[in-house]
């Protein structure tokens, strides 16, 4: 029996789980330390470690590596007694929860995904070459210190690099430093394949909220208006002055538009306000 993912949960009411992005020393709690409180306030959150991050196991993926992340968490979930939940997701945690929505229609109401890359896409829409040069820098020499963590911050995934808090750099260096992680960040091969989803997309019935960094260099507004073409069910909502984590830079408009989002069809009664 393989070893379980890792899971926090946080708060009470309706599912929702929040997934991570694949950069070097991200987590659930990591990357959505600014909003799990307020998400706690209105749903039952589970804060999911992928395989290969966090304080989940460090395996091996072979082929395609949304089916192996989407397919463990389809368990984790099942384990747990979780079905329709809604879902957070940033960047790698929103092609799972493509994959999953697709595949498993049963676990997955609503989804707020960021900052992912389901689909080709051209230079003046996304930079497929960015994830694996910030990944190569970090790991360069063998040597990996905060320095090199701040300047993965600084240039790709916040707009204002004077506003990273420290603890958060320290946080995902602490991350980085472990060993399970350490493998699989140095060798692409062990971290699966990535999946064209074009195919994929219109299968997803679920509500989708592609809520955008307005600078993100990985994948521009542009490309998510590409994702919400083939998906039968989507809305895009762009961040000013926000990057690839503007979870993290922008929680207060973040944490706004994802609870209007998923608080839309709850009944009346049992809508809180959402934050100002």
């Amino acid at each position: 029996m393989s070893e379980p993912l890792h899971v926090e949960r946080h708060g009470e009411g309706p599912p929702l789980v929040v997934l991570h992005g694949g950069g070097p020393g991200c987590s659930a709690a990591a990357d959505f330390a600014h909003v799990i409180p307020d998400l706690a306030l209105h749903r039952s959150v589970y804060a999911v470690d992928l395989d290969q991050y966090g304080q989940s196991p460090s395996v091996t993926i072979a082929g395609y590596s949304a089916e192996h992340h989407a397919g463990r968490l389809a368990a984790t979930l099942d384990e747990l007694g979780v079905a329709g939940a809604d879902f957070v997701c940033q960047s790698l945690g929103g092609l799972v929860a493509l994959e999953l929505a697709a595949t498993r229609p049963d676990l997955v109401r609503r989804l707020v995904v960021t900052g992912s890359q389901p689909i080709p896409g051209d230079p003046s829409t996304c930079d497929w070459e960015l994830g694996p040069e910030m990944r190569r820098r970090v790991y360069a020499a063998g040597t990996i210190d905060e320095a090199r963590i701040r300047s993965l911050q600084a240039t790709s995934e916040w707009w204002d690099a004077d506003a990273i808090p420290p603890a958060l750099t320290a946080r995902r260096l602490r991350a980085t430093l472990l060993h399970h992680e350490r493998i699989p960040g140095a060798d692409a091969a062990a971290r699966g394949t990535w999946k064209d989803m074009t195919d994929r997309l219109p299968a997803v019935g679920a509500p989708v909220l592609l809520l955008w960094g307005a600078s993100d260099p990985f994948a521009r507004p542009a490309y998510a208006l590409g994702i919400a073409a083939l998906l039968p069910d989507a809305t895009v909502h762009v961040i000013p002055r926000s990057r690839h984590h503007v979870q993290s830079e922008r929680p207060r408009e973040y944490t706004r538009a994802a609870l209007s989002f998923l608080l839309d069809t709850l009944p009346a009664p049992d809508q809180k306000p959402v934050p100002a």
